[in-house]
């Protein structure tokens, strides 16, 4: 046994004396009289049997854990005012650890500890007692039960459920801002004694942080600490028992504690003054550059928004604020132009977007700086004075005039001449010609309005010095009106008169088109070339007009067809007319005015073939035809299969049977005959197959050519 372990057990004896008698002395206790009948027999009738009396109370025993002594440890002593001293009496122990932890000397009555006892283990035991007479192992005493309570020394240190904790403070916390919590627990007893109470305090980490020695709460102790100057801090706090005095167990815990960051920095141009340059041929929405202010905080904390706030470039320049990269893009606003301005100069502001206004002393929460941004000049095409041309010209122009002038021009500072050129894919009939100086376009045809209205050109101008610099400028042509054109019918009239016609009849309708497009629009005028006895016409100045007519009756055996020339004026300058003639034929009508039959189809049949007849004729002969047709394709593949036969250009002959009148059909073979063939029959089939006999035997043949 250490001198530590001694001194406490010595002083837990000298406070507790009574806690600890070695001997337990039982006393007799006045019972009253019973009266109890003898079961043995009738000797005990009537009389009053006497209860003895019981010889011991039982109390606690307290035994103090963790003994080191090399013996067993004396518990108690149990005795019973039965025992004489002559070894009559035997104890008996039962119950908790009876046995094994806890011995009885059975003649003595003498109770120890087998074995060191922790109360964090059991507080205390329940066991039972009895004394026996050794000789006849009756009882002498009654069975009593008793309790052995287990004394608690501060043998256990305070314990933390972690060994190491995490926390965050915001930065800038007033003194005395809550951290963290942290418990400790002690399995000592805490109803006895200070071995469970526990005291907290701070072994590293001072002065920046402070603990409650009571509740273990970790508060901060400096005030302004900043992040951004140290984030991390590692504390240890340590819990120790018996109050913190002297002779306590303790246990310790690490605490990391991270400063939080708040919103304490403005954000900080690292220049004045930003240099960028940008070509003047970037089209608007090119980036020209960034600019990045630095801000000490994080996250939400160092976010800014950038704006242009002054200078002579506003107009010409924007800023975007990326927000992953918390930059602003200066793009391009407006178009840029090298020879007009070389230099601009922007004033940018960076702004803090989350501003704490518990921090607005330290503010202001932005910053400027200068950006001057320089133009670098490009080889720019040529730009036309217009964004395109529309010119006017009339139809009847004489070729080789000039129907207007382009205009261009080189904006770089060298001013390089200008060679002017037309798409020809845009002009495929080559209608117009450009001079490839002066860019003055003229006609090279004549023009027509009523083939083309419009023509939509595309002009090309180059730079002499780099022909691939070129500009394309549209020019569209549009070509105006002139009365040039004769107004004619409108549609072919098959116009037809009754035999039984009266004056005045009205036979036909008549109207007039015209190419023309005068700006009054179309004015159309009627009459007839020459006074006609039959018909007349009648102007309807509606651009109609009515053919009526003029005698009683017509007969088509005398007269079949009429022809009625009119005349057709427009309203234009110069006046234009055409004259128009009618074909007239007479026709049988009924009595409605009907046309019944006309003197038309006495021409069409041929003298003494009816129509059935030619029908017939033509059935036979397209049947025939059907025949000669898969007998040549025949032969033609028979042709193509032989080997030996003659090339494709030789004559070859393709007879139609053996007997067939229709000798050779190659062209060829036609042209070697020694006698005229006759067309003379064609004659027979009427006077519309006259022409067709002349075409074919009149004259002299193509041999004597």
């Amino acid at each position: 046994m250490t001198i530590y372990q001694f001194l406490r057990l010595f002083l837990l004896w000298v406070w507790l004396p009574h806690l600890c008698s070695p001997e337990i002395m039982f006393r007799r206790t006045p019972e009253p009289q019973r009266r109890i009948l003898d079961a043995r027999g009738p000797r005990n009738e009537g009389k009053i049997l006497h209860r003895q009396k019981r010889g011991w109370m039982w109390n606690q025993f307290f035994l103090l854990e963790e003994y080191t002594g090399s013996d067993y440890q004396y518990v108690g002593k149990l005795h019973s005012d039965q025992d004489k001293g002559d070894g009559s009496l035997k104890y008996i122990l039962s119950g908790d650890g009876a046995g094994t932890l806890f011995i009885i000397d059975e003649k003595t009555g003498d109770i120890h500890a087998t074995r060191r006892i922790d109360r964090e283990e059991k507080a205390f035991y329940t066991l039972r007692a009895q004394a026996i007479n050794r000789r006849t192992l009756r009882p002498v005493e009654p069975e009593s039960e008793f309790v052995i309570k287990i004394h608690d020394i501060n043998d256990n240190e305070p314990t933390f459920p972690e060994e190491i904790y995490t926390a965050s403070v915001p930065e800038m916390s007033v003194v005395g801002t809550s951290v963290v919590q942290v418990t400790a627990t002690d399995a000592d007893d805490p109803s006895y004694g200070n071995s469970a109470r526990v005291i907290y305090s701070i072994l590293q980490g001072q002065p920046y942080f402070s603990v409650e020695p009571e509740t273990g709460i970790i508060r901060t102790a400096l005030p302004n600490m900043n992040r951004e100057n140290r984030e991390q801090y590692q504390v240890v706090i340590q819990a120790k028992d018996m109050g913190g005095q002297m002779g306590g167990l303790s246990g310790t815990t690490t605490v990391n504690i991270t400063l939080t960051d708040v919103n304490d920095n403005p954000p900080r141009f690292p220049q004045n003054t930003i240099h960028l340059r940008v070509l003047e041929s970037s089209p608007v929405g090119t980036a020209v550059g960034s600019v990045k202010a630095t801000d000490a905080d994080t996250g939400k904390n160092a976010e800014v928004e950038y704006r242009i706030i002054d200078g002579d470039g506003t107009e010409m320049f924007d800023i975007i604020t990326e927000k992953d990269t918390q930059e602003g893009i200066i793009t391009v606003k407006k178009p840029l132009d090298y020879e007009s301005r070389r230099l601009y100069t922007l004033k940018v502001e960076a702004e803090n977007t989350h501003v704490d206004p518990r921090f607005y002393y330290l503010g202001p929460f932005k910053d400027t700086t200068i950006v001057k941004i320089s133009i670098e000049d490009v080889d720019e095409p040529p730009v036309f004075s217009r964004s395109s041309y529309l010119f006017e010209i009339h139809e009847d122009i004489e070729v080789g005039t000039i129907i207007g002038t382009v205009m261009a021009r080189d904006p770089d500072s060298t001013s390089s001449p200008i060679r002017f050129s037309l798409d020809r894919h845009t002009d495929l009939d080559r209608i117009f010609n450009i001079h490839s100086g002066n860019g003055s376009l003229y006609t090279s045809k004549p023009l027509d309005r009523e083939l083309s209205q419009w023509h939509n050109l595309t002009v090309i101008a180059a730079e002499i010095n780099n022909p691939k610099e070129t500009t394309r400028v549209a020019v569209f042509v549009r070509i105006l009106d002139v009365n040039d054109n004769a107004p004619q019918f409108a549609v072919f009239y098959d116009t037809f008169v009754c035999e039984n016609a009266r004056p005045g009849q009205l036979i036909q309708t008549i109207s007039a088109v015209d190419k023309d497009d005068p700006l009054g629009g179309q004015k159309f005028f009627f009459s007839l070339a020459a006074i006609n006895p039959n018909f007349t016409v009648q102007d309807n100045e509606d651009n109609t007009a009515r053919i009526l007519t003029r005698k009683n009756g017509f007969n088509r055996h005398e007269i079949s067809t009429y022809l009625l020339p009119v005349v057709i004026s427009d309203n234009d300058y110069p006046i234009q007319s055409s004259t128009g003639t009618l074909t007239i034929r007479v026709c049988a009508c009924d009595s409605q005015g009907n046309m019944q039959s006309c003197s038309a189809e006495a021409l069409l049949l041929p003298a003494g073939l009816s129509t059935g007849a030619l029908i017939a004729i033509l059935l036979c002969i397209i049947i025939l035809l059907a025949d000669v047709r898969d007998f040549i394709h025949e032969r033609l593949r028979e042709h193509d299969l032989d080997p030996p036969a003659p090339p494709n250009d030789s004559l070859a002959t393709y007879p139609y049977g053996n007997d067939s009148f229709g000798k050779s059909l190659s062209s060829l073979e036609s042209g070697t005959t020694e006698g005229d063939q006759n067309y003379e029959y064609l004659r027979k089939w009427g006077p519309r197959f006259d022409q067709l006999a002349e075409m074919n035997g009149g004259g002299d043949s193509d041999k004597d050519c």
